[in-house]
């Protein structure tokens, strides 16, 4: 048949005849139950969700193949959906259509250690990546707290801990296929570490939050596990001292593996939530890998810095379990922020600055939650300028409303005067498409609009994120 195109939201005929199809095609991988909708819209932070049409679950990329034509073929909407751990709206549907559920799909096809390499599906996490490369020595480095499917952390660009040695999925990804809005299968490289043949294709859908194309298959670098890895904590008089020392690290070419900063009211949360006994200090957790002998000089190193920033309490070691415990505290900051205030929504944020500015930037922070009477919590990847911060709120009180939004406000503003951004790693998604034209000015959105309609003509693939683009007429 042929195919309507509206700009809005696909007329209750047009769903119903593509649901048929769908249904038809996956059988029980369909589903246009409530619960399983909601499940695939967006659940975390103050977004509201917003329902697709129709979940389908496709198990490899011939049937993603088959759902974006039937979608396209009805002018529905297509968003990709991995495991819904995003933080800015990226899985909601806001003119309806249909989630394509990639989360089955978790072959990994191959795996060339010589090369330090390996090609899989979407649907493998980060965590079962892992697993399966243990014994052969290697690992896959980004680690964004979540365990995130892989295709999900492509679509997003996503960071994390390890980001400041290993880099971040920008780094990481040596090529992809894509399947476009018209059923087309696109390679964007293949498996070389370099290449000057033609443009970046692969640069250009990572961080592209499926509003190109659904992610089939994915080739990332690996890293061999180190032979030592050691953990250190060292607590500090303000954020702006502890900041300055992470700085101070990077800046003195200290291979820091992680460094991430607590504020108090993080490791206060985290002591609570994680049964830990830090100091209610701003906190430095630092993770050093290498030699044995290696490691043991880059903690020193770190060690004489600290001193000079006012750390006190520096403390390293190099005991599995131990590390590993602080590492789970720290991925469940976000949890343990939340239980700060039993009952209260939260808006997780995120900006970058350059290294040189991070101080200035998280006390500044730090400044507006107190003179804004926020209740919120400040955390950070600051080995590479990256922070976040999580303000809790009543939704119901438009006055606690209105002030996280100005501190919001404040943070972003405050960011791209420093030449940074606003989002590290969350992404743009639905939350912060407002800010993007002051961040990189009105040609660059020419530029991406350009390239979307290109790619897109019909404005079908994730709609409505990053940026607002018509449909052909």
């Amino acid at each position: 048949m042929a195919m309507e195109i509206t700009g809005k939201r696909p007329t209750p005929e047009a769903v119903a005849a593509a649901v048929a199809e769908f249904a038809a095609a996956f059988g029980n991988r369909c589903s246009v139950n409530e619960s399983v909708r909601r499940n695939h819209s967006h659940l975390r932070t103050h977004i509201q969700p917003q329902l697709p049409d129709v979940v389908v679950f496709p198990l490899d990329e011939a049937e993603v193949v088959r759902a974006v034509k039937i979608a396209a073929a009805h002018g529905l909407p297509i968003i990709p959906f991995g495991v819904g751990s995003s933080l800015e709206g990226h899985c909601n549907a806001p003119l309806g259509g249909v989630s394509i559920d990639t989360s089955s799909m978790k072959k990994i096809i191959a795996v060339h250690s010589e090369d330090l390499d390996c090609v899989i599906e979407p649907g493998v996490t980060r965590k079962e990546l892992n697993d399966y490369l243990r014994d052969s020595g290697l690992f896959f480095p980004v680690d964004p707290g979540a365990d995130a499917s892989l295709g999900g952390m492509v679509a997003t660009r996503a960071s994390g801990t390890n980001a400041v040695r290993y880099g971040t999925m920008r780094e990481l990804v040596l090529g992809l296929k894509v399947v476009l809005a018209d059923g087309r299968v696109l390679r964007t490289a293949r498996r070389a570490k370099k290449s000057s043949a033609g443009y970046d294709l692969t640069r250009l859908f990572v961080g592209s939050e499926g509003t190109l194309g659904v992610i089939v298959e994915i080739t990332l670098k690996l890293s061999g596990i180190p032979e030592a890895i050691s953990a250190a904590t060292c607590s500090f008089p303000s954020v702006k001292a502890a900041a300055e020392a992470a700085s101070m690290a990077i800046q003195m070419g200290i291979p820091v593996a992680r460094v991430e900063l607590l504020d108090v009211n993080a490791v206060r949360a985290t002591n609570s939530y994680s049964r830990l006994d830090l100091p209610e200090k701003p906190l430095l957790l630092l993770e050093f890998h290498g030699s044995d002998a290696g490691v043991k000089e880059q903690a020193e190193s770190f060690g004489a810095i600290a001193e000079d920033c006012g750390g006190e309490g520096f403390a390293w070691t190099d005991r599995p379990e131990d590390r590993s415990k602080l590492w789970q505290a720290r991925h469940d900051a976000y949890w343990a922020g939340l239980a700060l205030r039993p009952g209260a929504s939260c808006l997780s944020t995120d900006v970058c600055v350059p290294i040189s500015r991070l101080a200035e930037a998280v006390d500044a922070a730090q400044a507006d939650l107190d003179e804004l009477g926020i209740l919120g919590t400040i955390v950070g990847h600051v080995g590479d300028g990256n922070f976040h911060v999580l303000p809790l709120f009543d939704p119901a009180n438009s006055d606690e409303v209105s002030r996280v939004e100005e501190f919001c406000r404040r943070l972003v503003s405050r960011a791209i005067a420093m030449d940074g951004t606003c989002t590290g790693e969350h992404g743009v998604g639905q939350g912060k498409m407002k800010y993007l034209e002051k961040e990189l000015g009105p040609e660059a959105l020419d530029a991406m609009r350009m390239i979307k309609q290109a790619l897109d003509p019909y404005n079908l693939m994730n709609p409505q994120k990053i940026i607002m683009t018509a449909p052909q007429s």
